[in-house]
């Protein structure tokens, strides 16, 4: 089943002379339950594609379908409800929220959303992460790699349609990133999470069972593991 379709999907930044394609005229899609790495250099376009498919930034031209659905034909309110409920987003500086403690964050996209939380599957996804000892602990109270296990906690909490991680490994060291890697092919395993992630990290790539490398705004090779 086909969860993710992109179209012609460019970004350009700039006018004239200064005028930058940061993402190419792009088309692929993604089928649901898999996990795809997308790789390239610095300054390749791989980010500036993770946020046009993730419902974050406005695209130039082109059409991205998650689900079926046209993202870019909602307005700003209405495509802001949706990536709530169906992107789920993992960043590199966890961006979780300071006051809120382990539990709180987690549950906190369903709780924007009114909906009420799960118990079974919040527990069951506290156990997975290896979180259930510090469900009441405040971010500045856990290491690095247990802030990012709960970042994808959160990402995965409303079973989103999509899961995308943007070089979710970039902050942490060796240990912490082999748990990371772990916990993402246990959630594309456990629960079919579709997760396409940004990475360097040959490892991620190879835990991946589809490769796409960006080049100048372009994919120069889609290869399945």
């Amino acid at each position: 089943m086909e969860i993710l379709k992109v179209e012609n999907l460019s970004k350009v930044y700039g006018k004239g002379e200064t005028k930058i394609k940061a993402v190419d005229d792009i088309s692929f899609s993604v089928e649901k339950g898999d996990f795809v790495a997308i790789v390239g250099a610095s300054g390749s376009g791989k980010s500036t594609l993770l946020h046009l498919l993730g419902g974050v930034d406005r695209p130039t031209k082109g059409k991205v379908f998650i689900d079926g659905v046209d993202i870019y034909a909602m307005d700003n309110d209405a495509l802001a409800i949706f990536r709530r409920r169906q992107v789920g987003l993992i960043y590199q500086f966890y961006n979780l929220i300071p006051i809120l403690d382990v539990e709180e964050n987690i549950t906190l996209p369903a709780k924007l959303d009114g909906a009420e939380v799960d118990k079974k599957h919040l527990n069951d996804l506290l156990e997975t992460l290896g979180l259930e000892n510090r469900k009441k602990h405040l971010p500045n109270e856990l290491s690095g790699g247990q802030q990012q296990r709960v970042s994808i906690g959160r990402a995965i909490i409303n079973n989103p349609a999509l899961v995308m991680a943007d070089e979710p490994t970039g902050n942490l060291d060796s240990k912490a990133s082999d748990e990371i890697i772990a916990l993402l092919k246990k959630s594309n395993q456990k629960y079919n999470q579709t997760i396409i992630v940004i990475t360097h990290d040959l490892e991620i790539a190879s835990s991946a069972n589809r490769i796409i490398t960006i080049e100048d705004g372009k994919i120069i090779s889609d290869v399945r593991n």
